[in-house]
């Protein structure tokens, strides 16, 4: 068989393009420290690193939708904070009211105070978020979730439905609290508040609700007295049954529990025994009922009667919205714990995944130096061969 010498100068050719081929690969993996870089070097790992690339970009997502919560909490932790410093002034500026000793006038530049405050509170509770949002607004956080009424009182007018994040796989967090839960609402624990209408006439004044017997099976329910009878012999009767003589101060008992009432109730005065949250559970009527009373000056012994009910009511009620904010606060706190370890095991994922990445893409360089070398001195011999073979000549044997 006849070799030509184009024959032997393109075998020489293709072998050493090859080989410079396989050079200028390894190099390329020395440079980009990587063993797989296209598909065909390693199917198989390349289809695994692909997957696991994946999982790197869904857990950074998670990372990155961790951070807004934790932003969000932290807005809302600083504002409850400032809700929590108001109520407790509220609370100390009641005690102070409270005082017998104090005119008009003085209750009157305690209301004052207090009128800051309730507008304070108002600002608060219809803090933004920074980016146009209102923290407590629920899925309507476009608009204020609190209003001003004609008649100078508040509502709310957002959401009692927050929003959600999905922070992890299998975990959807609240990214806070809406306006209801906050201000609106009171604990489970709160127990039971009485309430004396203010516009009761007579001088019937009344102590906390003590609890005597919570198995009783009319405990929890709501109870209303209505007083009658007269000025010599009063009565009262409870949620509309049959009247009982009332000679003050006298222990009422009714459902398991027990009222210290004082002072002489006028015919059609009323009172109300029921758990906290089938009463006034709006922080905002609280203080609003609050600075009321402190601007009513207090005369005769009825009004002075009906501003320590007043006063002692909305004690009873800032304490349980203390309470409530206090709750929510924690849970705060726990969405923070729980972030964190979330943030925990998310970065012992991605160190599990980098490890895989590495273990599937990255290169060995001793392995690499080893054959880049090995391939050179192949590049080399092969060059010098094909110098030496291309001068090979019958006619250099020619004499």
């Amino acid at each position: 068989m006849r070799i030509s010498t184009l024959t032997i100068y393109n075998q020489h050719t293709s072998s050493m393009n090859k080989q410079q081929a396989d050079v200028m690969k390894v190099g390329q993996q020395i440079a980009s420290g990587k063993r797989v870089t296209t598909i065909s070097d390693d199917p198989q790992a390349m289809t695994q690193a692909v997957a696991l690339s994946q999982s790197q970009a869904v857990t950074q997502q998670f990372v990155d939708a961790r951070i807004g919560v934790r932003n969000s909490l932290g807005q809302e932790e600083s504002v409850l904070n400032s809700v929590t410093e108001i109520y407790s002034r509220a609370k100390t500026l009641m005690v102070q009211a409270a005082n017998g000793t104090l005119g008009d006038a003085d209750r009157a530049s305690v209301g004052s105070e207090l009128k800051s405050l309730y507008e304070s509170l108002v600002g608060l509770a219809n803090s933004g978020d920074g980016n146009g949002r209102y923290l407590f607004g629920g899925y309507q956080d476009d608009t204020a979730p609190f209003i001003r009424q004609p008649d100078g009182s508040v509502s709310f007018n957002g959401s009692t439905e927050i929003r959600e994040q999905r922070v992890d796989a299998d975990r959807l967090m609240p990214t806070g609290h809406t306006g209801d839960e906050i201000f609106r609402q009171v604990h489970s624990s709160a127990g039971y508040l009485v309430d004396a209408s203010p516009a009761n006439a007579g001088t019937m004044t009344f102590g906390a609700a003590e609890i005597l017997d919570p198995s009783d099976p009319q405990f929890g329910q709501a109870f209303d007295l209505s007083f009658g009878g007269t000025a010599a012999a009063p009565t009262y009767s409870v949620n509309g049954g049959a009247a009982v003589a009332y000679t003050a101060p006298q222990d009422i008992a009714v459902g398991g529990l027990r009222v210290r009432l004082e002072g002489q109730p006028a015919a059609g005065d009323t009172l109300r025994i029921a758990p906290a949250d089938q009463g006034n559970t709006d922080i905002f009527k609280t203080f609003e009922r609050a600075i009321a009373a402190l601007d009513t000056p207090a005369i005769t012994a009825s009004d002075k009667a009906n501003l320590r009910n007043s006063i002692h009511v909305v004690m009873n009620e800032l304490d349980n919205g203390l309470e409530n904010v206090l709750t929510v606060r924690a849970e705060v706190g726990a969405r923070f714990n729980e972030l964190d370890t979330l943030d925990a095991i998310s970065s012992n994922r991605m160190i599990g995944y980098k490890q895989a990445m590495s273990d599937l893409v990255d290169l060995n360089y001793v392995e690499a130096a080893s054959e880049y070398s090995m391939r050179m001195v192949g590049l080399q011999a092969a060059q010098q061969s094909f110098a030496k073979v291309k001068d090979l000549s019958l006619f250099n044997y020619l004499r």
